[in-house]
């Protein structure tokens, strides 16, 4: 099933030459970062499908879509066990740093733990604007990347065993919380992760069920869309703009590439 490495090497621009092994993962997951939109359109829109290989492949390869978390990990994660990497998805807790509390919406964030030489990382390419764009080694190393510094520490609760702290570029002073994790606690089948779609289409506490939001990282910041404002960071300086649905359907086109279904 090669395919899927051919189609998602075309849609980041990756050369076949390249091969895909954790020595690479670095370059892979910026990669990822800048092409892939983070966004909620088919929730919103109350479209969605069941997370399956071939729907994923479809909305994100064919469809030039993005996705939230347990899409653009799980296919970030097909591509990985398709090339021989030790790759498991894991299920977190995000930190809701407005509310001061971890999301009332439950283990909703999925991610990667990466298996490598012995030694555990963490690899997440769906976390938004707060990626690491590197792994992250689970023994509580300072990764450093274009988009700030991260690290994995242990850290036992109800929630998991692992936190991932981050300290964003231009954004941060301080180390922040990002999410909870369970290292252990191995997805075993697709459907936890249409569980996890259901809850983020339908809990009262889901962030993206509420209004329209695609994002994607840049060369030296992001972009941010939503329903009223486009917002542009480059290298710190944000620049933000109140805008119309003409206008989020042309900046939609223009800047991530994408079409309102």
């Amino acid at each position: 099933m090669n395919d899927v490495t051919t189609l998602f090497r075309t849609r980041i621009g990756v050369p076949t030459t390249e091969r895909v092994a954790f020595e690479n993962l670095d370059m892979m997951l910026e990669k990822t970062a800048r092409s892939i939109p983070f966004e909620n359109l088919r929730v919103i829109q109350n479209a969605t499908t069941n997370i399956t290989p071939g729907n994923l492949v479809d909305k994100i390869l064919h469809r030039h879509e993005g996705g939230l978390c347990y899409e653009l990990n799980t296919l970030f994660y097909l591509v990985l066990v398709e090339n021989g990497l030790d790759a498991n998805l894991v299920r977190g807790i995000v930190y809701d740093h407005a509310a001061q509390q971890w999301s009332k919406s439950g283990k909703t964030h999925v991610t990667i733990i990466v298996t490598h030489d012995g030694q555990r990382y963490l690899v997440d390419t769906g976390f938004g604007g707060n990626l690491p764009l590197k792994p992250v080694p689970l023994r509580g190393d300072i990764v450093k990347s274009n988009n700030g510094e991260f690290r994995v520490e242990k850290a036992n609760s109800e929630y998991g065993n692992y936190v991932l702290s981050m300290k964003l570029k231009h954004k941060d002073d301080d180390w922040k919380l990002g999410y909870a994790f369970d290292s252990e606690k191995v997805m075993k089948d697709f459907s936890e992760l249409d569980e996890i779609q259901k809850v983020i289409l339908e809990h009262p506490a889901s962030p993206f069920n509420k209004r329209r939001l695609v994002t994607r990282l840049t060369e030296r910041g992001n972009i941010v869309l939503t329903d009223t404002s486009f917002t542009e960071r480059v290298d710190g300086d944000v620049r933000k703009i109140e805008i119309d649905n003409i206008m989020f359907e042309e900046l939609l086109r223009d800047k991530f590439g994408m079409e309102s279904h």
